[in-house]
């Protein structure tokens, strides 16, 4: 799921579209029942720039503005559309940096892709990884660990709100996993497994005025 991973395989033309699709507004707002994300409140916020005398960023703010949607419809943001990106760590120690479709449902972001896909197999080996996305209002990069989901009520919601973000993704039979007509090719073929990140720590960058840059670290609450 991605431009480049979001979200196969008719024309490659559907399959642009469908990728670019998956995150659109509105489809994020209504927490998860099945399995609720871990509540994170700032146990740290450190002003970056202070130097400059701007004002501390309030994390509810950013939260609220990612509950709203961040589309990657071409013309829905950024400078034309939102990208979401992660960054996992390959065997030798190296980034590996990959554009994911990622929703943001109960104060997590939400991604899938292919197990056996380059970030699928550093994630099984090491699940830290990094993910941002820039919004007219604010660059956001999330710190955390990336958890691969296997609860059925969980992978059956997350599948219904892809499909309302505009890519047709379903259960596939193992009832676990998602399957669909098409995907990104970077997603590897199906099933694609559902993973959640939870932040551990968020750095934004205030891109209207007044502007500022805050840090926060999480605790569970």
């Amino acid at each position: 799921m991605t431009p480049s991973e979001v979200v196969g395989p008719p024309a490659p033309d559907r399959r642009v579209a469908g990728a670019r699709r998956t995150a659109t507004a509105g489809t994020m707002a209504v927490p998860m029942n099945d399995r609720p994300s871990p509540s994170r409140t700032p146990a740290e916020a450190k002003n970056l720039a202070d130097l400059y005398e701007l004002p501390l960023l309030d994390w509810d703010n950013i939260a609220v503005r990612l509950a709203a949607g961040v589309a990657q419809a071409p013309g829905t943001g950024g400078p034309n559309r939102h990208t979401c990106w992660l960054a996992t760590i390959n065997r030798d120690g190296t980034p590996h940096l990959t554009g994911v479709g990622a929703l943001w449902v109960d104060n997590a972001f939400w991604f899938e892709t292919g197990e056996q896909t380059r970030k699928g197999r550093n994630l099984a080996r090491d699940p830290r990884c990094s993910l941002s996305v820039a919004t007219l209002e604010f660059d956001l990069v999330v710190n955390g660990m990336a958890e691969q989901v296997r609860d059925a009520g969980t992978v059956a919601s997350m599948a219904e709100r892809w499909n309302d973000a505009g890519w047709p993704a379903r259960v596939d039979e193992s009832g676990v996993a998602l399957t669909a007509e098409f995907s990104a090719p970077s997603a590897g073929p199906p099933p694609w497994v559902i993973y959640r990140l939870v932040p551990d720590r968020a750095t934004a960058l205030q891109t209207v005025e007044p502007g500022g840059a805050t840090q926060w670290r999480f605790r569970s609450s």
